[in-house]
């Protein structure tokens, strides 16, 4: 299997935002912070997963690990709509990014 992309990801949300335009909050500056926080309620739905049944049978128990994918995948889903609501486009996270990166390899 090859990499998954950010631009990849990108592109199969605006396919989901279109098949749902009319049901969904539109793709903009004005529902980001919604999507945040949608965000934030898939980000706790993985905590307890981990909280509720340990690190170690959260990567060891196939059902339940696939269950925490599948809560990840649906964190990586309100991201990337977080970004389209924001243009942020892959190569402007990309440079900020490494940028951060660096910062944090000279850091201590």
């Amino acid at each position: 299997m090859t990499d998954f992309t950010i631009n990849e990801m990108q592109e199969m949300q605006k396919t989901l935002q279109d098949k749902y335009r009319g049901q969904w909050e539109p793709i903009s500056p004005e529902t980001g912070k919604n999507k945040l926080l949608w965000m934030i309620g898939e980000i706790g739905e993985v905590i307890d997963i981990v909280k509720k049944y340990g690190d170690l049978k959260a990567i060891t128990d196939t059902e339940l690990r696939k269950e925490l994918v599948e809560e990840m995948a649906d964190v990586l889903m309100y991201y990337n709509d977080v970004m389209l609501c924001y243009g942020i486009s892959a190569d402007e996270l990309k440079r900020s990014y490494a940028k951060k990166f660096e910062t944090n390899m000279t850091r201590w």
